[in-house]
């Protein structure tokens, strides 16, 4: 598993690095990478929630 806050933080460096030399490429690939450190914690946390449920059930079949 990556470090999604520190995807995110490289991804807003990466846009402001891109803004701020007009280089809209780059601009863009802080943005897109960005997103995938969105998404990536989105996957994270749904796993979480998959786990938390099956174990819920599992909890309750042993009573």
């Amino acid at each position: 598993m990556s470090d999604k806050p520190m995807d995110k933080m490289k991804g807003k460096a990466k846009e402001a690095t891109g803004k701020l030399t007009g280089d809209r490429r780059k601009e863009t690939e802080g943005k897109t990478d960005q997103a995938k450190a969105k998404a990536g914690g989105a996957v994270d946390e749904a796993g979480e929630r998959a786990k938390g449920m099956k174990d819920s059930l599992t909890d309750n079949d042993r009573r």
